[in-house]
């Protein structure tokens, strides 16, 4: 199951998001989102958790905890959505 986790602290690491979750199961993967241009963490990450009751008991369970003095939003990852393709300007006057 893939689980989102928003309002982190700026200072979590993949690592330290881990092992929020290790403690209900094995974590398959676990990953703070970074901005590509300041490389400082955008505040929310992903975990896989390959067993979905121990993932359902995870999202229970930290949903709405204290990390780092900010209160974490956990919840079911929602699909990736198509994004629509820009236009390529490259070989374009215009």
């Amino acid at each position: 199951m893939n689980i989102y986790v928003s309002n982190l602290s700026y200072s979590v690491q993949d690592d330290d998001l881990k092992g929020f979750f290790e403690e209900y199961g094995e974590v398959s993967s676990a990953k703070v989102i970074m901005d590509k241009f300041t490389n400082r963490s955008k505040g929310f990450g992903f975990v896989e958790m390959p067993d979905d009751a121990a993932a359902q008991k995870a999202i229970a369970e930290l949903d709405g905890g204290m990390v780092e003095g900010r209160a974490i939003k956990v919840m079911v990852a929602k699909p990736k959505e198509e994004r629509a393709k820009r236009p390529s300007f490259s070989n374009s006057r215009w």
